[in-house]
């Protein structure tokens, strides 16, 4: 085997049967999140311009913009097969761009307009992950998923650092307005993307027949997730994931406006931020994270997390200050986009197909966001109690211990799942071979 060759499958573990189908998803998830990381700086920015008092109406408003939202997308699930409702969904966020495009050039009610884009771009941001991730766990099996979605998520973290580079580089000449269309052009070659990727895995689903369309209730995302305790378990991670994330955010905007003059300053605080987090992870995600998922499994995996924030909430405890609050931000989401989330991923490969659309979006989607309505709310009622950054920091601790027995409880559970999900495919197999003799 040449230096080359291994080099290869050292940074991405596939077979060559899988290969086509990983660079598109590579490709699908860098178009992606190029075109949102090129949005993220300017809704940071429009939410510390709204004040940073009226953060949690924001995210209240979110939360119930995705209740509404919800409905709409299991409805497109149930009647539509994949290949049609993901690019519908793209497409639709599309023609939203282009709205708040001209609503900002012609300067029509500028500050409401900014709230509600704050709002958009994060039930945008929620919406087209999760049903980036669904379609992976639909793609990829559990074993897949161990070794590709560190590779896959490479292309988001590589989407995540020109994103940013954009930003930073042409917010100035051509004017944050003018931004929303690279954001809309990514979108597109996303949906390219995902047209390529479906015709590349057509062979493969062929061999192993699929009923296409999902069916099922608009609504049967509620009863899948109450019914089982596993799904349950997971929303309970994502919530907890939300909680401290949120609460780390609120801390980030109150020193940052405190700390930093100038929308522009601001902006150039946020995209930095985003850029040291993509070159750390993109690094982390090319390397480590599949030999690590495959050497340590999905409840280390995902428990590092929480082991970032414990440690992240003790020392803004000792010291809420501007260098210690980005240094947390950068090292919290660097463990989340390397090596949890893709461990968070391979726990939805051993669920059924409808709940991977339905139920999973409610928990990637609705309760992630209704977690952090619900924190934020509870940071605004902590500062009303007089607490200091540092105090709210200790109360979030023990929070944050909890999340991270979850995560080994959860990790457990997934392998067991695999395990059975093996067993039966492997019997399947073995009664094929029986039947050919």
């Amino acid at each position: 085997m040449s230096a080359f060759q291994r080099w290869l499958g050292w940074t991405m573990p596939a077979t060559p049967q899988e290969r086509a189908a990983a660079l598109w998803s590579f490709s699908y998830f860098f178009t992606l999140l190029a075109g949102y990381y090129v949005l993220r700086p300017l809704r940071d920015q429009m939410g510390i311009a709204g004040g940073v008092k009226n953060l949690p109406w924001l995210f209240t408003a979110t939360f119930v913009s995705l209740l509404i939202a919800q409905p709409i997308y299991g409805a497109l699930v149930a009647k539509l097969p994949r290949a049609r409702f993901i690019p519908i969904v793209y497409h639709f966020f599309v023609a939203n761009l282009a709205v708040f495009w001209l609503l900002f050039t012609l300067g029509i009610e500028t500050e409401i307009i900014a709230r509600v884009f704050f709002v958009w771009v994060s039930v945008f941001n929620l919406f087209a992950v999760a049903v980036f991730w669904s379609f992976m766990a639909d793609l990829y099996d559990a074993e897949q998923g161990k070794r590709l979605f560190g590779f896959i998520g490479a292309g988001g973290t590589a989407g995540a650092l020109l994103g940013p580079v954009i930003t930073i580089v042409l917010s100035a000449p051509l004017g944050p307005t003018n931004l929303l269309i690279a954001a809309a052009a990514f979108l597109e070659l996303a949906v390219f993307c995902v047209y390529r990727l479906e015709r590349v895995t057509r062979p493969q689903a062929a061999a192993h027949p699929r009923q296409e369309r999902i069916g099922g209730s608009a609504l049967a995302a509620l009863p899948e997730l109450i019914r089982s305790p596993y799904l349950l378990g997971i929303g309970a991670w994502v919530s907890l994931l939300s909680f401290a994330a949120t609460i780390l955010y609120f801390e980030q905007a109150h020193i940052v406006s405190a700390a930093v003059s100038g929308a522009g300053a601001q902006t150039r605080v946020f995209a930095s931020i985003d850029l040291a987090v993509g070159l750390l992870t993109l690094a982390t995600q090319v390397f480590v994270t599949g030999h690590l998922l495959k050497r340590f499994g999905t409840g280390i995996s995902a428990g590092a997390l929480p082991a970032i924030y414990v440690g992240g909430f003790v020392a803004l405890l000792l010291s809420p200050t501007l260098a210690v609050v980005l240094v947390v931000q950068v090292l919290q989401r660097w463990m989340n986009f390397a090596i949890a989330n893709p461990a968070r991923q391979v726990f939805f490969t051993v669920i059924s197909r409808e709940e991977k659309y339905k139920a999973k979006n409610l928990i990637d989607v609705v309760i992630y966001r209704g977690s952090d309505a619900l924190s934020g709310w509870v940071f605004d009622s902590l500062q009303a109690l007089g607490l200091k950054l540092g105090a709210i920091a200790l109360c979030v601790l023990p929070v944050t211990v909890g999340w991270l027995v979850l995560s080994a409880a959860l990790g457990r559970a997934q392998e067991r799942r695999a395990a059975a999900q093996a067993a039966v495919v492997k019997g399947e197999r073995d009664g094929r071979a029986y039947d050919a003799t």
